[in-house]
C-alpha cells in the first residue's frame, strides 16, 4: 500500500513504520495519524508478522507532536471530531495485539511522547529527548501511560513541569529500555522485534493481553486473569514443539504408556 506520510517495510517476521514529513519534524497530522493507524492493523492482521518497529525520518526528529499549523486552521466542530478520532487511535496504538518497538531516533514532543509512551518498550540513542508539553499549553495527556512506565512521583514531575528529559535520565527512569549510538538505534530495535517474532505468535499476544486487560487490578486479580485465560481456550505450544531443542540436545526418550 502507498502511504503520503509514512513509510512502511516488512522484514524477517518484523514490520517497520516510519513517520515521514522530515521538513516538519515529523509533525503528526490527520493524515500521518490515520496512515499510522491502517498500518498498524494490517500489520495486526499479517500473520508474518511477529512484532513491529516504529520509527520516524531524518536525524532530528522521531516526532515534534501534533501538527499545530493544520489545527488551528480547522473549525471547532472538525477539530473536535479529530480529537475524537486521535483518542481512539491512541488506544488502538497502546493496545495492538502485536508489540511495537519505538526506536526513538531524536527529539519526541508534545502529541508524540503519548504516541510514543503507549508503546511496548522504547529504545533510544543520545539524540532523544522528551518534553510532555501539554501543560505548557493548556491540556492535559498522557496522564494514562507515562505513570505506568516510570512511577507516580516521577510522572508527576514531568507532567507538571513539562521539561525537557534527555537520554540518560530516560533511561535511568525507565522511559528507556536501552540507550545505543544513532547509528545502532535501528539494528538494536530490530534485535530486538525480531528476538520477540520468533517466539509462539499466541504465546506473545496472549501475554500483552493480560498485561493491556488488567493493568490496575490487584494483584490477585491479576493471576486470576491468568489462570481464567489458560482455562478458557489458550493453548500454547505442545510439549515436544516447545521443548524440542532441548530434547534434541539431551536425547528424546520415549515416551511411557
Amino acid at each position: 500500500m502507498s502511504y503520503e506520510a509514512i513509510l512502511t517495510h516488512k522484514h524477517q517476521r518484523v514490520g517497520t513504520i516510519t513517520l515521514n514529513r522530515p521538513q516538519v519534524l515529523n509533525a503528526m497530522n490527520f493524515t500521518m495519524m490515520r496512515e499510522l493507524d491502517e498500518a498498524v492493523t494490517d500489520m495486526e492482521n499479517d500473520d508474518d508478522i511477529g512484532a513491529i518497529v516504529l520509527t520516524g525520518s531524518g536525524d532530528r526528529s522521531f516526532s515534534a507532536g501534533a501538527d499545530i499549523h493544520e489545527n488551528r486552521e480547522l473549525e471547532e466542530t472538525e477539530r473536535e471530531r479529530r480529537q475524537d478520532i486521535r483518542h481512539n487511535y491512541h488506544w488502538h496504538i497502546a493496545s495492538c495485539t502485536k508489540p511495537i518497538i519505538g526506536a526513538i531516533n531524536g527529539l519526541c514532543y508534545g502529541g508524540a511522547t503519548v504516541l510514543a509512551s503507549s508503546l511496548d518498550l522504547l529504545v533510544g540513542c543520545d539524540r532523544s529527548s522528551f518534553r510532555f508539553l501539554a501543560v505548557n499549553y493548556g491540556q492535559v495527556n498522557a496522564t494514562w501511560t507515562l505513570p505506568l512506565i516510570v512511577g507516580w512521583p516521577m510522572a508527576k514531575e514531568l507532567l507538571y513541569s513539562g521539561r525537557e528529559i534527555f537520554s540518560e535520565e530516560a533511561q535511568r527512569i525507565g522511559l528507556l529500555n536501552h540507550v545505543v549510538s544513532p547509528d545502532k538505534l535501528m539494528d538494536k530495535a530490530l534485535e530486538i522485534a525480531s528476538a520477540i517474532a520468533r517466539n509462539h505468535p499466541q504465546a506473545v499476544q496472549a501475554i500483552k493481553a493480560m498485561l493491556v486487560r488488567h493493568t490496575g487490578e490487584s494483584w490477585e486479580s491479576m493471576w486470576r486473569g491468568e489462570v481464567e485465560m489458560k482455562n478458557s481456550g489458550f493453548k500454547g505450544l505442545p510439549l515436544d514443539e516447545a521443548f524440542s531443542e532441548f530434547l534434541d540436545r539431551k536425547g528424546r526418550k520415549p515416551l511411557q504408556t
